[in-house]
């Protein structure tokens, strides 16, 4: 019988697999690396706007003189195409036009940054469209990393199990759409603010979660659906403290405090639509005005999407999408099984979103989250109650926590 202070899953973060990870999230982009310079090489690209590169509209650049290495700064720009050449021609030139606000502010913004700052030398030797290219590499493939160690500590909380983690890491490390992280694309900043945000905020540091979740809103615009964690979190609380704890006034402001974090997280979204308005509708008659400057809510994004795109609600799902299909069906089946599973294996967590939740559960969920640490008389019972995935603590009940 062992008396003392027992782990809570925060303190079960594994040094040595935080190590592996790290070495598997380098090692899958350096693989990625050479399977595109193979596949360029032996392949003719099938989008061919990579050599685009027209006078930027509203401040041409004095004509810079020739890279010193143009033949290297040729072989970085080939790989800026598809939607890298929007990020790229918007950190060079800015938003110049209308279909260019579909592709939000934050991966363009580190590019410059680092364009004018860390690789501003390299300009001269490739050119400064090859070191914007190189600086999105850099950014998304840096940002991926970092996402997989986040990855991996908000595993570890929710399935209170290091090793199984550190396979789920791994796995993310090497999943199939894992070149979009490595291209010049806004999903890895996606990814690092959105999973960094949920540590952050199963981790009760909710002002950082916020920001975090704040910011993955400026790099896609499904950031904004990221607010949703802080809606549940109020909701499970608000129950918790009007009908447990019969303190209707604690599940007022917390209804509130929830409100008012969901807002921040949309902030950034509505701010860039309100700088797409600015620019393109202000100050123009009406003949000149775009169909969107005029309608009731002036949403530039969801305009873009369908005038440009086709993008819309279900319209994708069309019969000559089908090949597209085939080739996610295994991820969508993976997908559909698991969901499947947890159902089945918890039905009642399920069918009542978490809300009745039992006692044991959300005591547990209260020591977890609690800044003292719990005494126990018998180490054995801790790992039985904490440690079995069986009777372990699952994601639904994380939010269950003591708010007093």
């Amino acid at each position: 019988m062992a008396t003392g202070y027992s782990k809570s899953p925060l303190e079960l973060l594994n040094s040595s697999h935080q190590s592996k990870v790290l070495k598997a999230a380098i090692f899958s982009r350096f693989v990625l690396l050479i399977l595109s310079i193979l596949w360029r090489t032996l392949l003719a690209p099938y989008d061919t706007s990579a050599p685009l590169n027209p006078t930027c509209l509203h401040s041409p650049s004095p004509p810079l003189p020739s890279p010193l290495l143009p033949s290297l700064g040729s072989a970085i720009e080939k790989g800026v195409v598809w939607d890298s050449v929007y990020f790229v021609r918007i950190a060079q030139c800015g938003y110049e036009y209308e279909q260019f606000y579909a592709f939000l502010p934050l991966l363009p913004a580190c590019m410059f940054v680092f364009s004018q700052t860390v690789f501003a030398p390299l300009v001269p030797l490739i050119g400064y469209r090859a070191v914007l290219a190189l600086s999105g590499y850099v950014v998304c493939n840096v940002a991926f990393i970092f996402t997989a160690i986040y990855f991996y500590r908000l595993s570890v909380i929710i399935l209170k199990d290091p090793t199984l983690a550190l396979q789920a890491s791994v796995l993310f490390c090497f999943n199939p759409a894992s070149i979009f992280y490595s291209s010049i694309y806004s999903e890895s900043l996606y990814a690092l603010f959105s999973v960094g945000g949920c540590y952050y905020l199963v981790s009760r540091a909710n002002n950082i979660a916020v920001l975090w979740l704040a910011l993955s809103g400026f790099a896609r615009s499904n950031g904004v659906l990221n607010a949703g964690y802080f809606g549940f979190q109020a909701m499970h609380q608000a129950y918790d403290a009007f009908y447990l704890k019969k303190r209707a006034f604690l599940a007022f402001w917390i209804l509130i405090s929830g409100a008012l974090r969901c807002i921040c997280i949309f902030v950034p979204f509505i701010t860039f639509q309100a700088y797409g308005y600015y620019n393109m509708c202000l100050g123009r008659s009406s003949d000149e005005m775009r169909p969107w400057c005029k309608a009731r809510i002036p949403l530039l994004y969801n305009y873009i999407q369908s005038h440009y795109w086709g993008v819309g609600f279900l319209r994708y799902f069309k019969s000559k999408q089908l090949p597209n299909f085939l080739l996610a069906s295994p991820m969508l089946s993976l997908a559909v099984c698991s969901i499947i599973y947890y159902v089945k294996s918890r039905p009642e967590i399920v069918r009542s979103l978490g809300f009745q939740a039992s006692v044991e559960e959300k005591s547990s969920m209260a020591v977890i989250f609690s800044s003292q640490k719990p005494q126990r008389s018998n180490d054995t019972q801790f790992s039985e109650k904490y440690s079995s995935r069986k009777q372990g603590i699952t994601f639904e009940n994380k939010w269950l926590v003591n708010y007093e």
